[in-house]
């Protein structure tokens, strides 16, 4: 018996493409940001820091794109999945390391496969997650 495995990630080209347009359009809202994208394996694929944006916010870009794919949840939908949950794993999976919780991470999908994320923080959470947006729509692809 032969058994085969493969999954589909995000390539170079498409990663700097969704960082690029996302920075793009931080830039038209006037805003400085880190933009992260990872693989599915939640590597980093892409990154741009515009001058400026805070430098905590490096970790939390790539770390917000490596739970959108860690999950396949956007980030911002957080608040509402954990309502669903016991006490302790509310509570807890926060506490973890590199999880994020509030907006601005996107899985990012591809003939039905989960094959990356973007992440991107050093605006407003709102202003994060449409920018991340900006990013996917760069690649004709839609948030879940």
């Amino acid at each position: 018996m032969q058994i085969a495995f493969s999954q589909s990630v995000i390539g170079w080209e498409a990663a700097a493409t969704a960082a690029r347009a996302a920075v793009a359009h931080a830039n038209s809202l006037g805003t400085s940001v880190n933009v992260a994208v990872v693989d599915a394996g939640g590597n980093l694929a892409a990154f741009l820091r515009m001058p400026g944006a805070p430098l905590h916010s490096v970790d939390i870009a790539i770390d917000k794109a490596y739970t959108a794919v860690s999950f396949g949840l956007p980030t911002h939908q957080w608040a509402a999945a954990l309502q669903n949950h016991s006490q302790a794993v509310r509570e807890g999976i926060v506490l973890r390391p590199r999880f994020v919780a509030f907006g601005g991470g996107l899985p990012i999908h591809a003939g039905g496969q989960r094959i990356g994320a973007i992440g991107v923080s050093g605006g407003s959470e709102e202003q994060d997650q449409g920018i991340a947006q900006a990013g996917l729509d760069a690649l004709k692809l839609a948030a879940p």
